[in-house]
């Protein structure tokens, strides 16, 4: 059995002919597409985020409406970027999100990516403390929601509170139980995925990872979360992670798949990305049957426990329904998903 998600990047576009012109679209058919997926048996729901840019940026508004749209279906991130998240104010929204959906939340956070506008979080607001980076500030502001995520009191009360306190110092609020077993971290390297499992964070690792051996990508993500497994085991924590994968998947069942992803590439691909030498891992698009032969040689598939499908949300809730569907009906059955 694998848990099974769909992750979108909520991109719109206002050119004529744009099937989703606008910002409200996206959001709207977003909450539409968990709704649909829940019915047809899919297990998590996740959202990337961006800033400056035309796609999903403020996760839990959204979070909060598919959770209230919703009863079983996990709702979640893939990643919120913490250089730009306040971490205190991070913990009220993520608890409120948590609470509307009866504790379905699965919180990814991490570095972020390269975004559209430079150094985007002084914009917010944050800059890095003397001796940090970017990626520095974003450990710290990381560590600083999870110190409190757990409910203890930190804040000294007011001595003549406009409303009655409970007793001792005062955390947050609302609070949700059991939210910091739900905080997963996207990692891109080996080292970073050690440093997850000793903070006590769910792995999610996606299709780009630091080139660190120059084998197939499949073949080091399932290193990396070889080496993830047994850092948590190291650290003794008192419950079992998760980790997730994303790949482009896309069964072939009609003339409309094979127009659109018929020719997709099907090979890694190497780049630059933030001054590192990335590799991308391959899209799968194919018969089914010959779908699940290939999916069947993907190393770190066969590692994680959580699959999230990047979808095209930009074709729509009818369409990205149907590959769903494809890949719940004619590749989950075969790979022992189901």
């Amino acid at each position: 059995m694998k848990k099974i998600g769909f992750l979108s990047f909520g991109h719109w576009n206002p050119e004529a002919g744009s099937p989703l012109r606008t910002a409200g679209d996206t959001l709207l058919q977003s909450i539409d597409l968990a709704v649909a997926a829940e019915e047809l048996g899919v297990d998590g729901a996740y959202y990337r985020v961006h800033h400056f840019a035309r796609q999903l940026a403020s996760p839990f508004p959204l979070l909060a409406a598919v959770g209230a749209k919703t009863s079983k279906i996990e709702i979640g991130t893939g990643v919120i970027d913490m250089r730009y998240e306040n971490p205190l104010y991070m913990i009220e929204d993520a608890g409120a999100a948590d609470l509307i959906s009866g504790g379905r939340l699965q919180l990814g956070i991490s570095r972020g990516s390269p975004e559209q506008v430079n150094d985007g979080w002084r914009y917010f607001g944050y800059q890095p403390v003397e001796g940090e980076d970017p990626s520095d500030m974003a450990r710290r502001h990381a560590e600083i929601f999870l110190k409190h995520l757990d409910g203890e009191g930190f804040a000294q009360p007011n001595p003549q509170p406009m409303f009655p306190n409970p007793p001792g110092l005062l955390r947050l609020e609302p609070h949700s139980e059991g939210l910091r077993r739900r905080i997963w971290w996207g990692s891109g390297s080996n080292g970073t995925a050690i440093w997850v499992a000793q903070m006590g964070m769910n792995l999610q690792s996606s299709t780009l990872k630091v080139d660190e051996s120059g084998e197939p990508f499949h073949i080091q993500q399932g290193k990396q979360i070889r080496a993830y497994r047994e850092a948590w085991k190291e650290a003794g924590h008192d419950f079992e992670p998760r980790v997730s994968v994303s790949r482009s998947i896309f069964a072939l069942t009609n003339d409309m798949d094979r127009a659109y992803f018929g020719r997709s590439k099907s090979d890694d691909q190497i780049g630059y990305i933030d001054n590192f030498r990335g590799i991308f891992g391959r899209g799968y698009a194919d018969e089914p049957d010959r779908l699940v032969e290939q999916l069947k040689g993907d190393e770190a598939i066969a590692e994680a426990d959580t699959l999230l499908l990047t979808v095209p949300n930009m074709l729509g809730v009818e369409y990205n329904t149907h590959v769903l569907e494809n890949i719940m009906t004619h590749v989950a059955p075969a790979m022992g998903w189901r």
